[in-house]
């Protein structure tokens, strides 16, 4: 990714579960996003990288899905996989709300409609 862009790539693991108790390194996200200074995905510069606001899934076993950061009507923020279509975007809860920093929580409600929280693992420079 171009760094001249102020895009973060941004690590979440998933958090603790009952079928994870100590969360997974082998499920979550990879993502890129321009943040502000207190951490926050800054809508105003991602309209102008979003092309460049890619994600990678990736669980487990399963195959990785590659898609990219998208804006929804009413603020939301979700990751958009499949460009024909036929398959539901996840969306972050309240992404705009929370900072992206180390240490940080956040959630995703899957293409099923389940929510799964995710623990921010690192934000650098794209």
């Amino acid at each position: 990714m171009n760094a001249h862009l102020g895009l973060k790539k941004i690590r979440l693991n998933l958090a603790r579960t009952k079928e994870f108790p100590n969360g997974s390194a082998h499920h979550g996200y990879e993502f890129s996003a321009p943040l502000d200074a207190s951490g926050h995905i800054d809508a105003a510069v991602w309209r102008k990288v979003r092309d460049h606001c890619r994600v990678r899934r990736f669980w487990g076993d399963e195959e990785e899905d590659i898609g990219h950061l998208v804006h929804r009507p009413g603020g939301g923020w979700a990751f958009h996989y499949d460009i024909d279509g036929d398959e539901d975007d996840e969306a972050g809860y309240r992404f705009g709300a929370h900072p992206f920093r180390p240490g940080e929580y956040v959630s995703i409600r899957d293409e099923d409609g389940d929510m799964h929280t995710f623990q921010v693992v690192t934000v650098q420079d794209a």
